[in-house]
């Protein structure tokens, strides 16, 4: 993300009730990079936030891949995920948490696409790294929790588009 920085607002969604899969679709390409602050609670268990993107359509092929670190105290686990149907990218138990998740050059259409999760869940800190082997500029994202875990009634989801200034 470029110093000077300016974060627009695109899309926010206050789920009514619990959901599973929150879209964000018709995402203008005229920003940089994207921002998704996902705020509130699962409606059970903890899970890792999944997230899929596309051009047009979701990409549900084994297109992506998630390097992530999980710590907790004093131990941490680290690994990766490689040719699956989404990326790992945050972390969302059934107490008040908040997910980030940077989509970085969504809408250049010459290079793979990077995605940056962190989040914390009340006991674990996580961070992930993910890909999207695609060029096709990102206008259509999907996310939900792992294990088809709905997020509760309450989340707050808000999609914002950076420009470099």
């Amino acid at each position: 993300m470029a110093a000077g920085s300016t974060y627009t607002p695109l899309s926010t969604t206050t789920l009514g009730s619990a959901t599973g899969t929150v879209t964000f679709s018709s995402i203008s390409g005229g920003y940089t990079d994207l921002v998704l602050i996902i705020g509130g609670k699962n409606a059970s268990s903890d899970q890792g936030i999944l997230t899929q993107v596309g051009n047009g359509s979701i990409d549900t092929g084994s297109n992506y891949s998630t390097t992530y670190l999980y710590a907790s105290g004093g131990s941490a686990v680290s690994g990766r995920q490689s040719n699956a149907t989404s990326i790992i990218a945050g972390r969302m138990d059934d107490v008040a948490s908040t997910s980030i998740i940077n989509y970085m050059n969504y809408s250049n259409t010459t290079t793979y696409k990077t995605v940056l999760g962190r989040g914390y869940d009340g006991a674990l800190v996580v961070h992930h790294v993910g890909l999207w082997r695609n060029t096709a500029a990102i206008n259509t994202i999907n996310v939900f929790n792992a294990s088809s875990v709905n997020f509760a009634a309450g989340t707050v989801l808000t999609l914002y588009g950076i420009s470099a200034a």
